[in-house]
């Protein structure tokens, strides 16, 4: 039997209709940007596989850090206990973060990152005698699956089944081009009407929404009427953090600083699930008290994971390098001269760059659903042409890893133009 045979037996896929989905692609080793499935074709992978893969496949750096930690000191739990890589690994991420960051917390993906996060927003009040219970959150907003997170985010089939069942949350436009003061009196207005706890927002880059962006200056705004009012600020940049936008951190283009930040994905370079909640010394405090009550009463079993601390120092090393910095200008230089190049085609409305994010949006007379038709045809076209990219309904974006070299990044375009002659 086939691998693809032997999973259809068994397993259940994230985001899949099984009757209707065509079967997975059983991918058997990667090496850099490059992926290789059952039958050996080979694959560019243009979204370094949801955009945790920054260092490529396969990283013999990132590889012996883990094997070093793992002959050494695998796991331990962390309540009651502490090790070196956790510690480390906390010290050099407080160094690099904006600096009113104190405090680390530890749990094990993007989802629980932003639950710990809206948590402590709630329980900071809470603790200091005080009830908010309204989270404010972006329109389109994505921050995960967990159910504060899904409370949080605002592509409704992702948590249509559940809805009546989440905390409180209220909903700003985004402050995209020409939309700022929209947002800022939106803000206000839910602020005024509503015990508002924190504000979480993906900063300057709606990732699932379609690579949506947004200015910082809009952001410092919204973080100042936050700020003015007490409310708690939460950036999630989970999907924007090490490097993405260009700078180590989406919000290192902000003059405000967020309350807490949420950190997974590339945090290890795609190896091993981590994630980390990082906060003020303020919000520690509140919850630093001889009453038992007042403590945040929330871990994972693989809380500060040494291996996985381990793997997030390799990946920290690496993206500190000369050489990977040099890599994020280039592909940001190739994305701008793709841009040029396919934002006067007929098929194209919209094209947009950050950092290392291209997205462009193709001419459609219709609204295009997010798993409809036209994306399922890009998609399959990809796939046919050996790069892995998953357009959000009639968005397509680019998010590859860093040390994606020029032919294989312009094969990357070279695809995308011919699937804008075909849809």
């Amino acid at each position: 039997m086939t691998l693809i045979e032997r999973d259809s037996q068994h397993l259940w896929h994230p985001y899949t209709q099984h009757k209707t989905a065509a079967l997975p692609i059983a991918i058997t080793k990667g090496e850099g940007a490059l992926l290789w499935d059952e039958n050996n074709k080979q694959y560019i992978d243009a979204i370094a596989s949801w955009w945790v893969n920054p260092y490529g496949h396969s990283n013999k750096f990132i590889a012996d850090a883990i094997y070093k930690q793992l002959t050494t000191l695998e796991h331990v739990l962390f309540g009651g206990f502490t090790h070196e890589p956790a510690i480390i690994l906390a010290e050099k991420l407080l160094a690099i973060l904006p600096n009113n960051q104190k405090k680390v917390f530890f749990s094990d993906n993007g989802s629980t990152s932003v639950e710990v996060a809206i948590k402590v927003a709630l329980q900071y009040f809470y603790n200091k005698g005080e009830k908010r219970k309204t989270i404010i959150a972006f329109e389109n907003a994505f921050h995960g699956d967990t159910f504060a997170a899904m409370a949080a985010s605002g592509i409704s089939f992702y948590t249509q089944a559940f809805q009546g069942m989440f905390i409180d949350v209220v909903r700003i436009p985004v402050p995209v081009n020409g939309q700022e003061q929209f947002s800022f009196d939106a803000l206000h207005e839910v602020i005024k009407n509503n015990d508002c706890a924190g504000f979480i927002f993906e900063p300057l880059v709606q990732g699932a929404a379609g690579m949506v962006m947004y200015q910082p200056e809009a952001l410092d705004k919204l973080l100042q009427i936050c700020q003015e009012n007490n409310v708690l600020t939460i950036a999630d940049e989970v999907m924007t953090g090490f490097g993405k936008t260009g700078k180590t951190f989406a919000c290192d283009y902000l003059t405000q600083k967020p309350d807490m930040m949420c950190l997974s994905k590339a945090l290890t370079g795609g190896t091993i699930p981590m994630a980390i909640t990082t906060f003020t010394s303020a919000l520690f405090d509140a919850f630093y008290d001889e009453d038992i009550n007042k403590a945040l009463f929330h871990g994972h079993t693989f809380t500060a994971n040494p291996t996985g601390c381990a793997a997030a120092l390799a990946s920290l090393s690496l993206l500190e390098t000369v050489e990977m910095q040099q890599n994020l200008i280039r592909i940001n230089k190739g994305h701008l001269d793709f841009k040029k190049r396919v934002e006067n085609h007929p098929m194209v409305t919209a094209s947009r760059v950050l950092g290392v994010i291209f997205a462009l949006e193709i001419k459609t007379e219709t609204s295009a659903s997010y798993y409809g038709t036209l994306r399922n045809r890009l998609y399959d076209f990809f796939i046919e042409n050996g790069v892995i990219l998953r357009p959000v309904g009639n968005i397509v974006y680019i998010l590859p890893p860093y040390v994606i070299t020029d032919s294989q990044l312009q094969r990357v375009y070279e695809v995308v133009e011919s699937a804008l002659e075909i849809v």
